[in-house]
């Protein structure tokens, strides 16, 4: 190829690059244009964080309360003391639903399940993982649990207590009452007297214990 020819060839390769890369450019300002004139209210809207003021409203809150009629979906918690264990700032001393067999033995099986690894099957704090290092909690049959409202226990098994945490969000409130009911019958059971036991069931235990 003669000198001038592969001038040619090149500077025409150079021309063709120098032209890819303008084109580049161009498209980059383009782009760059187009976008900067979008406007971002679609993201940055007015709002309110909640709880937090608001000058919108006459009473400065930016959170508004219930419309009036409002149905709740899904559940009421209508009963504070059932759901909270607690009548304003007190735990509750009495159940708030009636206290049967059926909601002793439902109870006794919750109690089994989540329960006993820590508190033992008698509530006497010697449970399983408690013999393998864990710290023991205190046992029901002292006077200090004794004496403490039945709303205490539910209270303990929804908020958690010292090592303890929260069971809120794996037994539901009717189970949690249950359960502070079947504490109940363990401590009851425990300084039980033969003159506590039913007539027709006392020759039995009588036969079982001369």
């Amino acid at each position: 190829m003669k000198s001038a020819d592969k001038r040619r060839t090149m500077e025409n390769g150079i021309g063709v690059k120098t032209f890819s890369a303008f084109t580049y450019a161009f498209e980059i300002l383009v782009l760059l244009l187009f976008t900067s004139g979008c406007r971002p209210d679609m993201f940055n809207q007015p709002r309110n964080n909640p709880l937090s003021a608001s000058d919108f409203f006459e009473d400065g809150a930016g959170s508004r309360p219930l419309v009036p009629g409002t149905i709740p979906r899904g559940h009421l918690d209508e009963d504070r003391a059932f759901y909270t264990g607690m009548i304003g700032t007190n735990l509750v001393a009495e159940f708030p639903m009636p206290v049967t067999r059926e909601v002793l033995e439902r109870g006794h099986e919750r109690f089994d399940i989540y329960c006993s690894v820590c508190h033992g099957l008698t509530g006497e704090g010697d449970g399983m993982i408690v013999q393998r290092g864990f710290p023991r909690p205190p046992s029901y049959h002292i006077d200090r649990l004794r004496q403490a409202p039945v709303g205490h226990f539910f209270d303990v098994m929804t908020r958690g207590y010292g090592v303890m945490y929260s069971y809120a969000s794996r037994v539901e409130p009717s189970d949690r009452w249950a359960i502070a009911a079947y504490i109940r019958a363990l401590q009851l059971s425990h300084n039980a007297r033969m003159a506590d036991v039913p007539n027709d069931v006392r020759p039995k235990l009588e036969a079982q214990n001369p």
